[in-house]
């Protein structure tokens, strides 16, 4: 009986330190758009998820409440499509079980899968555009990108007064995303004291668009905006508005991309674009990124990949910080209450209030760049009071 408590006490310590060796694993979802046009973006958020994760990972686990976890990215391709969407979210939540998605990039699929995600108290981190993406009655959506919305008015403010721009054209894709760009792009150019005076929709699919573009150029205008569409879409536009002889100002106001946009339209058609940037590779620690994505995936990085790489890493400080993986409500709380986040960007705060009646929508500094030569060169820098 003796020799049996020993082998008992034996077999329940080394259950103990087996225990306090293994790791569980926390499953994270990528919902995005991986083909298509907007894969580009889609790509760029999956993969910042997956190199937060692999900074957690090869650190030993996260370690949240006493418990370390390895971080899992399960990810699957909504093609830019609100149904297809739904279908992944309804995997994800309720077969994969996540608390937590990367995704989606498109505002009519963020909007579509609101009702699963908010509903289970799933925390989603949205590239959408759309106003309607954020509210008080989301209380679990976030959105670590700024948009048009926070951008466009200073940077069209030093557009106007410095290229001396009067009527601009536009073509916009014929969806959410694209509607709610126009509208925001109008106002932001009357007020800078210009005009959206020639605007064309189409569908996202569509690659010929010398019809559209003879339209708008034949009005007269004196620059081009690119806002909202996806990165091949806008090199498309750009070759062909050069190809139709257009010489005037090419702008992309939001949605960084220009790496895609000039291998699609070439050197010559770019030059002299002017851009949104997301980042200042001059900054250490963007650059740093920057080559990591590069040499990790051996493709050009998105621009918008470094806002997921922050946005990720600020939700793992949030599980941390409420001692959970498992209770969002917690999370969510924890990840509202992050201030003065030092993050690959620089510092960066949660607002939003003001505008979308909930403070989930993250503030960066960000740029204007004129392309030359293939590459961005900083002109400007912005923050959503104005750019010097």
């Amino acid at each position: 009986m003796k020799r049996k408590a020993i082998l008992a006490a034996a077999s329940a310590l080394a259950m103990v330190a087996t225990g306090a060796m293994a790791q569980e694993t926390l499953k994270i979802g990528a919902l995005v758009t991986m083909s298509g046009a907007g894969a580009s973006w889609g790509n760029g958020m999956k993969r910042a998820a997956e190199l937060a994760a692999e900074d957690v990972n090869a650190a030993g686990g996260l370690e949240v409440g006493g418990t370390s976890y390895q971080v899992e990215i399960i990810a699957y391709d909504d093609s830019y499509k609100a149904n297809e969407a739904v279908t992944a979210a309804n995997r994800l939540v309720f077969e994969d079980k996540v608390k937590y998605i990367i995704g989606t990039v498109g505002s009519a699929p963020i909007l579509a899968i609101q009702p699963i995600t908010e509903e289970n108290g799933v925390i989603t981190m949205t590239l959408g555009f759309t106003a309607q993406a954020l509210g008080a009655d989301k209380q679990y959506t976030f959105r670590p990108n700024p948009t048009t919305a926070e951008v466009a008015q200073p940077q069209i403010d030093w557009i106007v007064r410095t290229q001396d721009v009067k009527t601009v054209g536009a073509l916009f894709p014929k969806d959410e995303t694209g509607e709610a760009i126009a509208k925001d792009l109008a106002g932001a150019y009357e007020q800078a004291g210009a005009t959206l005076t020639a605007t064309e929709f189409f569908e996202r699919d569509r690659v010929d668009f010398i019809p559209l573009l003879t339209r708008i150029i034949a009005q007269g205008v004196d620059a081009i905006e690119l806002d909202g569409n996806s990165p091949v879409t806008a090199g498309q536009i750009v070759q062909q508005a050069r190809d139709l002889g257009f010489e005037g100002v090419i702008i992309r106001t939001g949605g960084p991309a220009t790496q895609e946009i000039v291998n699609v339209a070439g050197e010559a058609a770019t030059e002299g674009m002017f851009v949104h940037s997301a980042f200042d590779p001059g900054l250490a620690s963007a650059k740093a990124y920057e080559e990591r994505y590069v040499e990790t995936y051996n493709e050009p990085m998105n621009g918008f990949s470094p806002f997921f790489y922050d946005g990720t890493k600020m939700l793992f400080q949030a599980m941390q910080d409420a001692g959970t993986v498992e209770d969002t409500e917690a999370v969510k709380t924890a990840y509202e209450n992050i201030s003065d986040y030092e993050g690959i960007l620089g510092t960066m705060n949660w607002t939003g209030g003001e505008r979308y009646g909930i403070a989930h929508q993250l503030d960066s500094p960000f740029y204007i760049a004129r392309v030359t030569g293939g590459q961005e060169e900083i002109v400007a820098r912005c923050t959503s009071t104005g750019c010097e």
